[in-house]
C-alpha cells in the first residue's frame, strides 16, 4: 500500500473512536485530512468539533461540520490527530505542519488522545524527526543557543524564504541532533526556557491509543 493509502485506513479506522453526541478535537496535517474527509460522514451525529489550525477548521467547515471555539466548550471526549514520530510509550514528536500549540491545548482538553499515523512513524526513541519549537520571534536567536549548548542545531523553518510564522503569530525553529530518551523530562526543561510558547515533545498529552497503518491493516497500540 502507498503512503497516502495507509493515512486513509487510518483516517477511516479513527471514526469508530468518535463519541456520538459529543463533539471531537480535529488536529492538523495530511493524515488528519483523510480522517477529516472520512468524518464527513457521520457529521449529523456530532455536535461538531474543536480544531487545531486554519487549515483544519476550513476543511472542516467546508465539508459543512461545524466548528467550536475551545472556550465555548468544556472536556472534549476525544483528540484525532497524527505524529511526525512516535515511540513505544505513545509519546511523540508534532508539529510539522507548524500547529504544535493548537493540538497540545486540544489534547490537554480531551480525555482520550487517538494518534492517527503510518508505521513510519514509530521508533524507538524520538529525534530522528526534527523537534518543532514554537518561539517569539525576539527569543530565537538565544533559544538557538541553548539548544546549541545541549547538543542540537536548531533552524528556524522558511516558507517562501522568509520565517514561517504559525496561526499564533510565532515563529518555529526545528531542531536536529537530539536523541530524546526521556521525553517528560526534556518536555518540561524546554517549556521553561524564556521565549519558547511550546515544544514539540507531546509527552504530557501523549496518544493513549495509536492506530498504526501497515500493509497487513491497522495495528492498535494502547498505552
Amino acid at each position: 500500500m502507498t503512503q497516502d493509502e495507509l493515512k486513509a485506513l487510518v483516517g477511516q479506522a479513527a471514526l469508530k473512536y468518535v463519541v456520538a453526541g459529543e463533539i471531537v478535537g480535529v488536529g492538523t496535517g495530511s493524515t488528519v485530512n483523510k480522517f477529516i474527509d472520512a468524518l464527513a460522514a457521520m457529521k449529523d451525529r456530532i455536535p461538531g468539533a474543536v480544531s487545531s489550525s486554519n487549515a483544519s477548521t476550513e476543511r472542516l467547515e467546508a465539508l459543512g461540520i461545524r466548528v467550536f471555539d475551545a472556550n465555548e466548550v468544556g472536556e472534549i471526549a476525544v483528540y484525532i490527530d497524527g505524529a511526525d514520530e512516535i515511540d513505544g510509550g505513545g509519546c511523540m514528536i508534532k508539529g510539522g505542519g507548524a500547529a504544535l500549540t493548537r493540538e497540545k491545548i486540544v489534547a490537554a482538553q480531551s480525555r482520550r488522545f487517538v494518534c492517527i499515523a503510518d508505521e513510519s512513524k514509530q521508533v524507538q526513541v524520538l529525534g530522528k524527526f526534527p523537534v518543532p519549537v514554537e518561539v517569539i520571534p525576539m527569543a530565537t536567536q538565544r533559544v538557538i543557543r541553548q539548544f546549541a549548548a545541549m547538543g542540537g542545531s536548531a533552524r528556524v523553518r522558511l516558507k517562501e524564504g522568509r520565517p514561517l510564522v504559525t496561526d499564533n503569530g510565532q515563529h518555529i525553529l526545528d531542531v536536529t541532533g537530539l536523541k530524546i530518551a526521556d521525553p517528560l523530562v526534556f518536555e518540561s526543561e524546554v517549556s521553561q526556557w524564556p521565549g519558547v510558547v511550546t515544544v514539540g515533545v507531546f509527552a504530557f498529552q501523549k496518544a493513549h491509543v495509536c492506530l498504526l497503518g501497515t500493509d497487513a491493516g491497522v495495528e492498535t497500540l494502547v498505552f
